[in-house]
């Protein structure tokens, strides 16, 4: 049974809603693991180095939880290449990689019943450009179109859109997000 997940994470999006997506899939597994978190900001190189770091000692310290999620955005590179330039040891635990391409603020809007549940208004599912702050501009003027203040670019609201998503529909939507629930669930049933 999985009892502790470390989270290496980029910024406080990928806390937010990552977390929200573990929080809801431990519960629906039936387990209620103790979460470690991690966050490295300042772009993908430091994320890079940071992981190396972290991975690093926990390897050599032998206090090794029992699934480690790194999330970091694609940023249009894809997610199989952008896993491939993290460097991360074996460590004999699931590694589970969350890598929303391009950006994690996409997640949010995949699913417009959801988003209207808790905002009132529905959103549109956006098409994956590469634009470095369109997602987050969406986001943001989604939730300002409901008449709500979106005092952290709407990043407020992410565990209560999570839990109204309908997840699987949306994975079928984003890849990234499919790859992501996938591995996800398969470390939850180790």
């Amino acid at each position: 049974m999985v009892e502790s997940i470390a989270l290496f994470v980029e910024d406080y999006a990928h806390r937010e809603i990552v977390g929200a997506i573990v929080d809801r899939e431990a519960s629906a597994a039936g387990v209620a693991p103790r979460l470690d978190w991690r966050t490295a900001t300042r772009g993908f190189g430091r994320v890079a180095k940071e992981l190396a770091r972290f991975t690093k000692a926990l390897s050599s310290d032998g206090s090794l939880p029992d699934m480690l999620i790194v999330a970091t955005d694609g940023n249009c590179v894809g997610t199989a290449a952008r896993r491939r330039e993290l460097s991360v040891p074996e460590l004999g635990i699931p590694i589970v990689f969350a890598v929303p391409d391009p950006h994690i603020e996409r997640w949010l809007l995949l699913d417009g019943a959801a988003f209207k549940q808790v905002l009132g208004v529905g959103c549109q599912a956006p098409d994956r450009k590469c634009d470095r702050d369109r997602y987050k501009n969406l986001l943001a003027m989604a939730v300002a179109d409901s008449g709500t203040q979106p005092l952290l670019g709407g990043l407020e609201h992410a565990g209560d859109i999570i839990a109204a998503m309908d997840l699987d529909a949306a994975a079928r939507r984003d890849r990234s997000l499919d790859t992501f629930l996938d591995g996800l669930r398969a470390g939850l049933r180790t």
